[in-house]
């Protein structure tokens, strides 16, 4: 897989962690079926996403933007549907978080590995 590739993947994986995070919450201690089922297909795709990922991008690097980047997307889509409030400093954090995880994909050297 290309370097390219895996970022894509990663990105895509921690997509899917909000995904599976919000059905999380939404599943109710499991006790609600659809929302059980989205979490276990997308927590599984999720982390099959970040196994592949770490096969060119150095773990520490891949899991920060992995959850970044999933933490950030699960606070905002809180937000967006009103379930959290959203206020200017937390907007700023979170983009912070993003911006961190941009900074770490961006930086030189060892950000990728040959497979």
């Amino acid at each position: 897989m290309s370097a390219r590739l895996s970022w894509l993947v990663l990105l895509a994986s921690a997509v899917l962690e909000a995904v599976w995070a919000t059905a999380l919450g939404l599943s109710e201690g499991f006790s609600q079926l659809l929302p059980s089922v989205v979490f276990a297909v997308t927590a599984t795709l999720s982390m099959a996403g970040l196994g592949l990922a770490v096969k060119r991008i150095p773990l520490g690097t891949a899991y920060a933007v992995w959850v970044g980047i999933g933490a950030a997307l699960t606070v905002a889509w809180a937000m967006a549907t009103g379930v959290e409030p959203a206020n200017p400093l937390k907007l700023l954090f979170i983009a912070g978080i993003v911006g961190c995880a941009a900074g770490l994909k961006a930086l030189p050297g060892d950000s990728d590995r040959e497979a």
